[in-house]
Formats: structure tokens, C-alpha cells, sequence
């Protein structure tokens, strides 16, 4: 009797999850994150938001990601959480901020067993929840896929599994030529096999492709980079190697989307794309990255958007993010944000768990998507919190509703946007609207003293 006491526990206890109705047993969803490398709000041929034209490439052609947003809802304010890989990747997992993960050197002390992944989770409501990782893991922690539920992995993984060549001193010259780009086909393989084998089992699943492109270096097939070298760049984009690269991924993200359906499975399952971070923000970058756009000489490669990877403007964090699944309207345009945090809890009450589950800064957006992109997602605070590990530049930002308010550490100086209608970061508001500065930046140390307390202890002595 005490053993079937802890077996319901063990299912049901974890993170106070409610157990579902008899209906809800019959049918689980499944669900498939495709996580791409370095992607910029605007390097896909479809816009991200139909009001802004340039939110898309004006070189870049992304074919089969053009046909899945015409079947599924893309979020025009949908953020990752933090502008770098490792940070971003820990947030999902888990549904917190990079502020409570803390850096590459913090977060191993800052992970505890009392933080549930996305797999653990998904098995706590139901058992025959089966989960895989392919590709880029980079939690940097010495934690493995396995050690957080996953079932089938390629192990921990290192940032530059995916690339070609050795030194680091030409990576943003030099391009390479191959029929396995970055790792895109061998990657889709074991995917889908892992997808055939559950479809036999009649388990449902959790699928991560955690793709290497379009980090550096530069890979792709010949007759891709062929394709656009001799096609007329645009103003923002004009790299044909990179063109290539995310030319590639596409092909691969929509045999992935052909493969779903062939199994029978597209009915009962929810496919979510988007990116770790934005793309960097020139070819090769620039060390002044944080001045206005109009310092530079062209358009940047997030355009509208300023910045890119490394900062928390807007191009650092704002990217694709556009979900496909049973009850999402076709071709559907939300403007609720999101985040990747946001991730964790949206599965748990697609999947028949609880709407809210403690100890997470995310909040499931499972209404928004039943709801034709409208509607409220619950959280336990109704800002979004980033902040960025940097020596040189350490800055921390805050969302809420329409302003945002980034903080730079070391020179202690403020700016705030209005980002509804200041897109591009270019006015800065903030000696202009005193009472709502204050606002923000109480909202926003209160919430590092509480979290990550250290932070202001580094640049307060």
C-alpha cells in the first residue's frame, strides 16, 4: 500500500500537478520544439508581424517556413530569453529567467532538484510520455539530457559540434561546402526516427531539434551557396554562404513538418519554432554594437529591429516564434508577448497538467492558442526580466506593456523606449517620462534583489 501511495505521488506530485479527467487519458498531444542557432525577428521570406514590411529578409528564402506560417500562429513579440545560447537554453528547460539561472559559472550551484525540466513534467502527468534531445544541448553545466528526463540524446553536446573548420580567426570569412550541413540531415534522421518509434509504440513525445545553423561557421550545400551567389543582395542581408545555410535548415524543417503528417500524427500535435537568440548583428560583428543604428554604415541584419546576439535590444532577443497544432488558427497574427519561458507551463496544461505550477516566471499561453491569438497569459509577475552576462557591457532590460528599460551596469546609466511605437530603439525617452523610469527600474531591481541578489552586489562595491 505505501509503495502505490509513492508511485501516485511520484506521477502526480510533482510541481502540484492535477491528475486529468478520463477524457483527457485518451489522447495526448505531442510536441516538437525545433530550436534554431542565431536567427534573426526578420531573416525568413514571411514577415514576422504583416505591418512591418521589413520584417522580413530582403535576400533570404525560407520556402518551407513561408507554408508552415501559412498553417500556424506566429507571435510578433515573441522573446527569447536571454541574447545568448547557453542562458536561453537553461530557460526553457526549466521556465525561468536567465536571472535566476545565473551564468555559465552560477548555474550549476543555481540548479537543484527541485527545478522540473520539460520532460519531467510531461511524465509526471503521464508516464508514457517518451522524450529525445538532438543537437545543441550547451546548458554548460555538466548536466546531461538524461540527467533531466530525456529518454534519447546526443549527450551534452558543445557549441561547436555543427562547424567545419578549427580556428576562429576567419569564422566570419570563410564558408564550407558539404551534404550534411551543420549536422541539419543527420540531426532530421534521428528525429524521426524517434518519432516512428513512438507512433508504433502509441506513446506521446516530446521532440527537441536543437539545430547548430546558423551559428558560425558557415556550412552549406554547393548548390545552395550556387543559388545565392548569383542572386542580387539586399540592403540588410547579402552573405550567400549564410543564405545557403538558412536556405539548408528549411528544407530540413519542412521534411520534418511533411514528416508529422505522413505518420498520421499532425491532428495531435503542436510544433514550435523559433530561435535562441537574434542574429548577429553585422558580418563580421562590430565591438560597438550598442550605438544607434545610424552610426553604421548600412542596415543592420535585424532591421527594424536595433541590435542583435550580445545585447538586449530588441534584435537580441526578439525572434520567430510561430506554433502549429490541433486547435491553432490557420495563419493567425498574435500580438500577446511570450517567451520562452513560456514554454514549460503551456506544454504541462496542453498535456492535461495544471494551468499554473509554482517556483516559474512563465505562464501558459494555451488560451492564446485555442483563442485565435487573443487573450491574457497568466504569470507570476507581469514584466518580462532579462539581463545579459557580459564583462565589457553587463545590462539588464524589463518589459512591461509597452515600454521597455534597459539598465547598464557599469556606467549606471538608463534608457527606456516606448516599443510600440518606437520599434527600432531609436528614441529614448527616458529623461522624458521620469515617474514611469522610476517605475521600471524599481520593478526591475526589486525583482534581481529577490533573485539573483549577487548582481547588484558585483557593481555596488
Amino acid at each position: 500500500m505505501i509503495r502505490l501511495f509513492l508511485l501516485i505521488y511520484l506521477i502526480f506530485g510533482v510541481s502540484n500537478l492535477r491528475a486529468p479527467s478520463t477524457r483527457q487519458l485518451e489522447k495526448r498531444p505531442n510536441f516538437i520544439l525545433i530550436l534554431t542557432d542565431d536567427l534573426g525577428w526578420s531573416c525568413f521570406s514571411s514577415k514576422m508581424d504583416d505591418r512591418v514590411n521589413d520584417s522580413k529578409s530582403d535576400y533570404y528564402e525560407t520556402p518551407n517556413i513561408d507554408l508552415f506560417i501559412k498553417k500556424s500562429m506566429r507571435f510578433s513579440k515573441g522573446y527569447a530569453p536571454d541574447p545568448i545560447c547557453s542562458p536561453t537554453r537553461r530557460s526553457i528547460q526549466f521556465g525561468q529567467t536567465s536571472i535566476k539561472m545565473g551564468d555559465d559559472d552560477d548555474f550549476p550551484q543555481r540548479y537543484t532538484s527541485a527545478l522540473y525540466s520539460i520532460p519531467q513534467v510531461l511524465k509526471s502527468i503521464n508516464n508514457k510520455y517518451k522524450a529525445a534531445h538532438f543537437g545543441k544541448w550547451d546548458l554548460r553545466a555538466k548536466i546531461s539530457p538524461e540527467q533531466l528526463g530525456y529518454d534519447l540524446s546526443d549527450g551534452d553536446t558543445g557549441n561547436v559540434n555543427g562547424n567545419i573548420g578549427q580556428g576562429k580567426e576567419e569564422k566570419w570569412e570563410r564558408h564550407f561546402f558539404s551534404e550534411n550541413p551543420k549536422q541539419m540531415d543527420s540531426l532530421n534522421a534521428r528525429a524521426i526516427k524517434f518519432m516512428k518509434d513512438q507512433v508504433i509504440a502509441k506513446n506521446p513525445f516530446y521532440l527537441q531539434v536543437s539545430h547548430y545553423a546558423t551559428h558560425v561557421d558557415f556550412v552549406t550545400r554547393q548548390n545552395s551557396y550556387d543559388k545565392f551567389k548569383v542572386k542580387p543582395v539586399g540592403k540588410k542581408h547579402d552573405n550567400p554562404a549564410w543564405a545557403g545555410m538558412i536556405y539548408d535548415l528549411d528544407t530540413k524543417i519542412g521534411e520534418l513538418e511533411k514528416m508529422v503528417e505522413k505518420l498520421g500524427i499532425a491532428d495531435n500535435t503542436y510544433i514550435i519554432l523559433m530561435a535562441d537568440n537574434g542574429a548577429v548583428e553585422f558580418i563580421p560583428p562590430v565591438s560597438n554594437k550598442l550605438d544607434l543604428p545610424a552610426s553604421f554604415g548600412k542596415q543592420m541584419r535585424n532591421f527594424p529591429l536595433r541590435g542583435g546576439k550580445w545585447t538586449l535590444y530588441e534584435g537580441g532577443i526578439r525572434v520567430p516564434f510561430i506554433v502549429k497544432g490541433p486547435g491553432v488558427q490557420k495563419n493567425t497574427l498574435s500580438d500577446v508577448p511570450v517567451a520562452g519561458w513560456d514554454l514549460l507551463p503551456t506544454f504541462c496544461e496542453l498535456a492535461g497538467g495544471k494551468k499554473s505550477i509554482g517556483n516559474l516566471d512563465g505562464g501558459s499561453f494555451a488560451n492564446v492558442l485555442k483563442n485565435n491569438g487573443k487573450g491574457v497569459v497568466e504569470r507570476t509577475n507581469k514584466a518580462f526580466f532579462f539581463h545579459r552576462f557580459a564583462k565589457a557591457y553587463p545590462h539588464s532590460a524589463v518589459i512591461m506593456g509597452d515600454y521597455k528599460l534597459i539598465k547598464f551596469w557599469k556606467t549606471n546609466k538608463i534608457e527606456m523606449y516606448n516599443i510600440s511605437k518606437d520599434l527600432g530603439e531609436l528614441n529614448d525617452i527616458s529623461n522624458l517620462e521620469k515617474t514611469k523610469v522610476k517605475e521600471l527600474e524599481s520593478t526591475l531591481m526589486s525583482y534581481i534583489a529577490k533573485h539573483n541578489p549577487d548582481l547588484i552586489g558585483q557593481f555596488s562595491k
